[in-house]
């Protein structure tokens, strides 16, 4: 896969959802379906966004023993999504367990990838609601290795980070990175934010972005705004 832009679907129901891909004619967008739409409409969503010719990144961010990741990562790959995660942290172990739970029988699987911080965390949040010291840089290239090293394909990180990860664990290992908003945008709750253009330039792959386009007044205006500023 190529750069590309990922809007993520935020929705808290399958007609809101539709309704909003409804207004894509002309193009097919990377849609990301995260907790609140999955655990809304469940896996016929997965089934009918797929159906309509989307790519979908179904972002569930597993994290358990490795067993259970195994064995629901199974069942996931089986809707045909094409990227999936779990989360770092849940060590190498569940990693490779998420990987083995991800290859189908005849060999082909999504891309699995992981989550090192979430944009909303900081480096005081980190310290003290989960006691990590650490400098995040630390901590996420860190992760990130772990996570090359289980034989994933890249992990979910902030944009500031993309670069640094790149220099750790290849080119070619993805970065994904969410916190994405235009220049002239509200960040919301995020905390480690950056724009398409910037992104572009510190080399993530892959940008999520959501309210930026799933609010905007116009949204398909909005997703190729992002397409040129990223992708072009």
């Amino acid at each position: 896969m190529g750069r590309d832009v990922i809007i993520a679907c935020d929705f808290s129901s399958a007609e809101d959802t539709l309704s909003f891909l409804d207004k894509f004619q002309d193009v097919k967008p990377f849609v990301k379906i995260g907790m609140e739409l999955f655990y809304a409409a469940g896996p016929q969503m997965v089934k009918e966004i797929k159906k309509r010719g989307h790519k979908i990144f179904l972002d569930l961010k597993l994290h358990d023993i490795p067993n259970t990741v195994k064995k629901a990562m199974k069942v996931l790959s089986n809707l045909d999504v094409d990227i999936c995660n779990c989360h770092a942290a849940g060590t190498g172990r569940m990693m490779e367990a998420a990987l083995e739970g991800a290859t189908r029988p005849d060999g082909t699987r999504p891309l699995v990838i992981a989550v090192t911080q979430l944009t909303s965390t900081d480096q005081e949040t980190m310290e003290k609601d989960i006691l990590i010291e650490k400098p995040i840089d630390e901590v996420v290239m860190s992760y990130a290795m772990t996570a090359k090293n289980a034989g994933l394909d890249g992990v979910v990180c902030s944009p500031l980070e993309a670069g640094k990860v790149h220099d750790k664990c290849g080119k070619d290992f993805l970065t994904i990175t969410p916190g994405v908003r235009f220049a002239d945008g509200d960040i919301g709750d995020q905390k480690r934010v950056m724009t398409p253009a910037e992104a572009k330039k510190i080399g993530s792959d892959f940008i999520v972005v959501g309210r930026p386009i799933t609010q905007a007044e116009d949204p398909v205006a909005a997703y190729k705004r992002c397409c040129d500023e990223f992708i072009d």
